[in-house]
């Protein structure tokens, strides 16, 4: 489009922005159907807000480390620098529920991003800022744009945003969306192809662990509650994922391994070992796991009162029957992948030793292709397995072979 086209554009969208703020329902603002309907959305926000409400800090953090979306972006974040510094663009990662986990821009787009809180932890759903094209890429699980003045907030009509979500490969589920975000005036028509082509490139970067620990998912409604916790953190409450920090997984954790309960001071030790850390601390994070149970943590001793499912538990049960390749099939990688808790680093460094020998055990081609996936310079098992096989012909012969070359051996 010519600048004077744009500019058009622009003050069409100006006007019909106008026109819904006057008079709410009593107008017939031109603009595409799926704006008006984010705008009757919006209702619940100011459009003269100033800047996104931020989440906390830490949390969001912690839920970036254990996202599959942190490896993923990370394998392929200088093509998404690039993009975003030819472009002059600001390039944004969220959570699924439209929570900014990470960005990046080009020089004059950052400097904008930071003011409106366009940063990690930035709430950008419709209920915390109204009309914008990650809350509709995100309700909508479809590729969106939002130009100037159809953005809700006032303090965004000089932006144009093009988003696309993002889905788990393996399940279809949406993990988050990716936005790419400049000024009006820098539209283009291949705006939201790119925002689509971006959000490809993270779902072929993402971790192999994370695709094969998702078929843990449970169906929506199905009741209790769901634990992965092998490479990644996930967890799921009667089919809905609770968002939690660090600690409440790690708490969580712990009481699933010990269904007859704990006490305080067990619980602290397991977390905390010798750590500073007062009881008091642990108290407040047991009462805010709670709320998000909706009560189903009991007290004296802190016990879960719901069924409990964990990849943790699938793959002891499957090893214990032999069933090496389906225990492989749900081992996903280290148990909470950095986490410092006594208890639990010693449960992790249990289950991978036990995945290990399991297979020395019993070598079978498939299982140890995927160990080798999550431990690629494990080489003694590679090479036990290839022993195993010896001159019989086997299809995952060459992939093995190859394992061994790309480690060194």
């Amino acid at each position: 489009m010519s600048t004077d086209d744009l500019h058009l554009r622009r003050v069409d969208a100006v006007r019909a922005w106008t026109s819904f703020v006057t008079l709410g329902d009593g107008g017939e603002p031109a603009v595409r159907p799926e704006i008006l309907r984010s705008w009757e959305l919006s209702g619940v926000v100011s459009p003269t807000l100033t800047h996104a409400p931020l989440a906390d800090e830490s949390d969001t953090a912690d839920f970036w480390r254990a996202s599959p979306l942190q490896t993923a972006v990370t394998r392929v974040q200088d093509e998404l620098r690039r993009t975003a510094e030819d472009g002059d663009l600001v390039i944004a990662v969220t959570d699924e529920e439209t929570r900014i986990l990470w960005t990046y821009g080009g020089r004059v787009m950052r400097r904008k991003a930071e003011t409106v809180n366009f940063v990690p932890g930035g709430r950008w759903d419709e209920a915390s800022v109204g009309t914008n094209a990650l809350a509709i890429a995100g309700r909508t699980d479809a590729p969106s744009m939002v130009f100037s003045a159809e953005h809700y907030a006032e303090v965004v009509h000089n932006w144009v945003c093009w988003a696309a979500p993002v889905h788990d490969p393996a399940t279809g589920r949406r993990l988050g969306v990716i936005d790419l975000s400049t000024t009006w005036d820098r539209t283009h028509p291949i705006g939201l192809a790119t925002a689509r082509v971006m959000a490809r490139l993270i779902e072929t970067a993402m971790p192999t662990s994370a695709r094969a620990v998702a078929s843990n998912v449970p169906a929506p409604g199905e009741p209790g509650l769901t634990l992965t916790l092998l490479g990644t953190a996930e967890v799921w409450l009667d089919g809905q994922r609770l968002l939690l920090n660090r600690r409440q997984t790690e708490i969580l954790a712990l009481l699933s391994m010990h269904p007859s309960g704990l006490s305080v001071e067990q619980l602290h030790s397991l977390l905390y070992g010798d750590s500073a850390v007062t009881t008091s601390t642990l108290k407040a994070e047991v009462s805010h796991l709670r709320a998000a149970l909706r009560g189903q943590l009991s007290s004296r001793p802190y016990r879960l009162t719901l069924p409990v499912a964990t990849d943790i538990d699938e793959v002891q049960q499957r090893l214990r029957v032999g069933d090496v390749r389906g225990a492989l099939g749900r081992y996903g990688g280290d148990l909470l992948p950095g986490t410092d808790a006594p208890a639990l680093v010693e449960m992790g460094d249990y289950l991978a030793v036990s995945v290990r020998e399991a297979l020395l055990a019993d070598p079978d081609p498939d299982a140890v292709l995927r160990y080798s996936e999550l431990a690629p310079y494990d080489t003694h098992v590679v090479e036990a397995c290839l022993a195993a096989i010896g001159h019989q012909v086997h299809p995952a012969v060459p992939l093995l072979k190859g394992r061994l070359a790309a480690s060194g051996r």
